[in-house]
């Protein structure tokens, strides 16, 4: 279970605990399986699965998150873009089942072994955590202090902004860049919210499908997510296409370099400030408007190509080292899945692994 500030409309199914599984039935492959450990109401996409004694629901719900039992489920469900899982299913599906006493040992053994991996994937993520704060540490010094520390300072007048060095100017952004409008003739290629990477700035791969008319971009501009700008998602385009959805389109006027104002729209006091400007309580979206007169740190372009060739250098070794951390909790979590299979089908004998205690305690 995890902390989360969403808020649910509708009527939703009781459940108590010790002996509720949670499970969700929409995309099942994400593989969401809670035992409830306090009385509530499950809304929208869960089942609710009250195991019958003798049966041992922690055991039981181990069994759901097994690999075998998710593969399973996912390939039956229904509908095409929201495929959920029927309990006409789940239901009927054959399960494994030691005699109580064994699933107990089952539970307690996975609890254990599973609770020291879990705490190296959150180790794993405290570290990632740290490095996308250097990340962006890094960024906001760079871009509005430059790389010269000995360089004599000037008050920028702009409280975000702070101090500039000497040879700076301080204008609105609409000075170096305008928004592009255009909407796009060439669809081969076309960039959703999905694609853009949150604060690093970078293209990912997803299965997303968009539809309706997009903007065009070329190579050069900078696409930044308008739809809940906290988000941080700024790319900047290495090829020609189409921006799909909730996209500004910038487009750098030279001779300035926007390799330097995709950092600078990424780094955290102007994500910050953007974000606290946006219209809509459901979905809230930044306008272009503010953007445009947001006043901006602009050094001179051979120190923006310098800035953005440091920044390039430097948050790559970070994100080397987050990529390293994100294939180890990759591993990790692999490893876990085995574990859970292999015990709960019996490839692992886990009675003398277990203090009676413990077991009995599960």
């Amino acid at each position: 279970m995890i902390e989360a500030e969403t808020e649910f409309e509708g009527d939703g199914v009781a459940f108590r605990p010790g002996d509720d599984i949670l499970f969700g039935k929409l995309r099942p492959y994400l593989a969401k399986a809670w035992l409830a450990d306090r009385p509530g109401e499950a809304v929208g996409d869960f089942y609710v699965i009250r195991s019958l004694p003798p049966h041992v629901p922690e055991f039981l719900q181990r069994v759901l998150l097994s690999r075998e039992a998710i593969s399973l489920i996912d390939g039956s469900t229904y509908g095409s873009k929201m495929p959920r899982a029927s309990w006409e299913f789940i239901g009927s599906l054959a399960v494994p089942l030691p005699p109580p006493a064994e699933q107990r040992a089952i539970a307690a053994f996975l609890d254990r072994e599973c609770g020291k991996i879990d705490a190296l994937v959150a180790e794993q993520e405290r570290l990632i955590a740290l490095l996308k704060e250097k990340r962006q540490a890094v960024i906001s010094h760079v871009v509005t202090k430059g790389l010269d520390p000995s360089a004599p300072m000037k008050d920028s007048g702009v409280a975000w902004i702070g101090q500039v060095p000497a040879g700076w100017a301080v204008l609105p952004f609409k000075r170096v860049a305008r928004l592009v409008t255009e909407r796009a003739a060439d669809r081969s290629f076309a960039v959703g919210l999905e694609h853009v990477e949150s604060w690093s700035g970078r293209l990912i791969e997803t299965e997303a499908d968009f539809e309706g008319e997009g903007i065009s971009f070329r190579a050069g501009d900078i696409l930044i997510g308008k739809l809940r700008p906290y988000l941080a998602k700024a790319w900047l385009a290495d090829r020609p296409g189409e921006a799909v959805g909730d996209f500004h389109v910038i487009r750098v006027l030279a001779p300035n370099r926007p390799e330097f104002f995709q950092r600078l729209l990424l780094s955290s006091e102007v994500i910050l400030l953007i974000d606290g400007s946006t219209y809509g309580a459901k979905m809230p979206r930044a306008s272009w408007e503010f953007i445009r007169n947001l006043p901006i740190p602009l050094p001179p372009p051979a120190e923006q190509r310098a800035i953005a060739a440091f920044l390039d250098r430097e948050c790559g070794k970070i994100d080397t080292l987050i990529s390293e951390s994100e294939r180890a909790i990759a591993l990790l979590k692999e490893r876990r899945a085995a574990l859970i299979s292999a015990a709960v089908t019996g490839k692992i004998d886990v009675r003398g692994l277990v203090p009676a205690e413990e077991a009995a305690a599960a």
